[in-house]
């Protein structure tokens, strides 16, 4: 084989390290991109269907902390009887939502009247993710799945466990629950999310308690100010929303 050839083949050999390089460099431009892309498909999705954002929030009556609810449901739509029946609640009896708040503490659901197309579901009888996270995953899937845009919020201040959820049609679009650590954490986290600087953590993180406890307190007091955002604060309802009968009434 004459020089020339053998030249010609270790400036080949020599240009595989460089191609396998450059092979890399690509896949994870791609990887980035792709990323990118699913993440603003996130946020158009979110926006489009949760994220209110230019909407005004709520004035006037503002519930007392006695009433405040832990757990709550913000299901898109106006037909309440839809909602009791995918919830399967019997003895179901109307009231008003102070009556309706406080009976949700006895094992209840309180139902909401519609407010600016939502309604709300309050009650100690609402799954927590940190009880069994997997059971509770299939409640939140088979009842988007019967009732369309389903939102779940958790915002415990005393243990600081906390959790939002986007779902539409049976999909998870975004999941985030904590409860003495990470119990769900799936989907891209959405605009309104940073904006309101909440922080998720990843799976097995090693977390300082003794740093991350200010953060999962601050996590819980902004479960409220997402939901303005994506749907309803319960916290902060009008008179005119206070003044509407609901339903109250016992979870199968």
């Amino acid at each position: 084989m004459s020089q020339i050839a053998l030249k010609e083949i270790a400036a080949l050999l020599m240009l595989i390290p460089f191609g396998v390089v450059l092979g890399i460099g690509l896949f994870f431009v791609y990887c980035a991109l792709r990323r990118s892309r699913m993440e603003r498909a996130a946020d158009g999705f979110a926006r489009q269907c949760f994220d209110f954002s230019n909407r005004p929030l709520a004035t006037g009556f503002r519930s007392s902390i006695l009433a405040r609810p832990t757990r709550w449901l913000a299901i898109k739509g106006e037909d309440w009887t839809a909602v009791q029946a995918a919830l399967r609640l019997h003895h179901a009896t109307p009231c008003s939502w102070e009556e309706g708040l406080v009976e949700a503490k006895e094992d209840k659901l309180f139902i909401s009247p519609a407010i600016s197309g939502w309604i709300l579901v309050m009650g100690s009888a609402l799954p927590d993710p940190s009880d069994d996270v997997d059971k509770f995953f299939h409640f939140i899937s088979r009842l988007s799945q019967k009732l369309g845009q389903v939102q779940y919020y958790n915002a415990n201040p005393v243990v600081n466990h906390h959790a939002w959820i986007l779902t539409e049609s049976g999909r998870i679009y975004r999941a985030y629950a904590w409860g003495d650590g990470v119990l769900w954490n799936e989907g891209p986290i959405t605009a309104a999310e940073k904006d309101l600087g909440l922080r998720s953590f990843d799976y097995g993180s090693e977390l300082d308690h003794f740093t991350t406890d200010g953060l999962l307190a601050a996590n819980c007091e902004k479960v409220g100010r997402l939901a303005a955002r994506w749907s309803v604060d319960p916290n902060a309802i009008s008179q005119e929303n206070w003044d509407a009968n609901g339903i109250v009434g016992e979870m199968s």
